[in-house]
């Protein structure tokens, strides 16, 4: 099943230069729903309480490179994967309506790549989709974005590309330091290896992976791309992308290097503060709304980092947890930053006031952005209380300050979205120019699905944490405690 999530949405972009304008949307649209089905149909026959891989699948490839065609998937990777495919349905459905048949295509491509990525089983494989990815979204922020795209693209181009080397050389040196017979998951095994190298390769993991997040200060192609990107591009960078890049340093640098990843923790735990405090800081200065909740995603992607840092059995759900509740807030406050610019024509928050009106403002899209704004807060009884929670819950006894930064950070961010919210729904219209068009059923129901996710998963969270609990406690097991690294140190 895992190779049909593959080859559905190739399929379906092979598919688009040849059929009629009428039909791209539509082929499209069954594409990436008949993915996402699969996905949830996976998701439902997931044992929990399995600890090996599931919905393995295997071929050999290029043997003599140590390249196989391995797949599978865990509590980690999958509901990764079921988020992917579900944004993706989102963006198609809500591509613009003149969308060539060039952006559904690179849309599916880019699909395919991530999830070829999370599933992939072999070093090698995954490299070969992690860099698939990269051109279909350079292609996307190129074409479909603003007016600094080509400044945006590049920057992104560049920064991922060097993501890429980085990966592919801890990779390489992996193998080739090991004499492993392949590079399959299985067949790397790092405990032998002298506590320098170790540090060294989880040093290349962290910078590389680093960068996908992205974590500060590798961070500066996040702002340019996530603004200029359009909003169907944007939801996936943000959404999909980025996750990528927290997959790969629990996957990987965490998986691999666990008595290193112990000695590098409290500094990662500290990195993991910086970019909170500085995401949050960032976000309060802007004057673009989008601009805003791009960087409220730094900020949101470090709380990642210091779950990872702790690396107890709380904090690693919480971690996963955050993957899945970053990727569906940030795709609805991209969907109403882009409705609202496409009906009001401005996204700068001088301009913008009293879109709460339910005469001539955008009531429903106003109403959504306050829910949205709360859940990226933290606020009880939604999705991003429950991950923050428990990322907090198990730092705390870890790294009590920087986890105590984390939640001042927590108490930042409701203040830009205060100041976002303040601005843009309340205050008087101008009655002279704040006639608006009607936002219709169809822009309102991509923004209203995501939101009764965000609702459902916030007032049952099993739901959002129950898939990983497994996988999360032997990731952990792996890891050193602080306490053990201490008391490892010569007196």
């Amino acid at each position: 099943m895992l190779t049909l999530l593959i080859v559905l949405p190739v399929i379906g972009a092979l598919l688009m230069p040849l059929l009629a304008e009428r039909l791209l949307r539509s082929v499209a649209l069954v594409s990436a729903g008949v993915t996402f089905a699969l996905s949830l149909a996976m998701l439902m026959q997931f044992d929990t309480q399995q600890t090996a891989l599931q919905f393995t699948e295997f071929v050999p490839w290029l043997s003599p490179l140590g390249l196989n065609y391995s797949l599978g998937v865990d509590g980690l990777s999958l509901p990764l994967i079921v988020l992917g495919t579900f944004l993706t349905l989102v963006v198609v459905f809500t591509g613009e309506k003149s969308a060539h048949r060039l952006f559904y295509a690179l849309v599916l491509l880019a699909n395919a790549g991530v999830t070829g990525a999370l599933a992939a089983q072999n070093l090698l494989l995954f490299v070969l989709f992690y860099e698939l990815e990269l051109v279909p979204f350079y292609l996307l922020i190129l074409i479909w974005g603003g007016e600094r795209r080509e400044q945006a693209a590049i920057k992104f181009l560049i920064y991922t590309a060097v993501s890429g080397i980085l990966v592919l050389a801890a990779f390489l040196a992996m193998g080739w330091l090991i004499h492993a017979p392949s590079f399959d998951y299985a067949d790397i095994q790092m405990a032998g290896l002298a506590p320098t190298t170790q540090g060294i390769l989880l040093l290349l993991l962290i910078l590389g992976f680093g960068i996908k997040m992205p974590l500060v200060p590798l961070h500066s192609w996040l702002p340019d791309a996530y603004v200029e990107a359009s909003t169907p591009t944007a939801i996936l960078l943000g959404g999909v992308l980025a996750k990528l890049g927290t997959y790969g340093l629990v996957r990987f640098a965490l998986g691999y290097f666990p008595e290193a990843w112990g000695q590098f923790s409290s500094l990662l735990a500290i990195v993991a503060a910086v970019g909170i405090t500085y995401g949050a800081l960032a976000a309060i200065a802007q004057k673009d709304i989008k601009r805003m909740v791009a960087y409220s995603s730094i900020g949101h992607m470090s709380y990642v980092l210091l779950a990872a840092a702790a690396h107890t059995h709380l904090s690693m759900v919480g971690a996963i947890a955050q993957m899945i509740s970053h990727g569906l807030i940030l795709a609805l406050l991209f969907y109403l930053v882009g409705v609202i610019e496409t009906k009001v024509g401005t996204r700068e928050l001088n301009v913008l006031n009293g879109l709460l009106n339910p005469l001539r403002g955008l009531p429903t899209t106003s109403a959504l952005l306050i829910l949205g704004g709360m859940a990226s807060a933290g606020i009880p009884g939604l999705v991003g209380f429950v991950a923050e929670f428990l990322i907090f819950q198990g730092s705390y006894g870890t790294f009590p300050i920087p986890t105590l930064i984390a939640v001042i950070g927590t108490g930042l961010t409701a203040v830009y979205f205060v100041i976002l919210i303040n601005r843009t729904c309340f205050g008087r219209l101008d009655n002279a120019t704040a006639y608006y068009p009607r936002v219709v059923w169809s822009e309102k129901m991509p923004a209203i699905v995501l939101t009764l996710l965000i609702l459902f998963l916030g007032v049952q969270p099993t739901w959002l944490v129950r898939w990983s609990e497994t996988t999360s406690a032997q990731i952990v097991a792996a890891v050193p405690s602080a306490t053990e690294i201490v008391a490892s140190l010569p007196q």
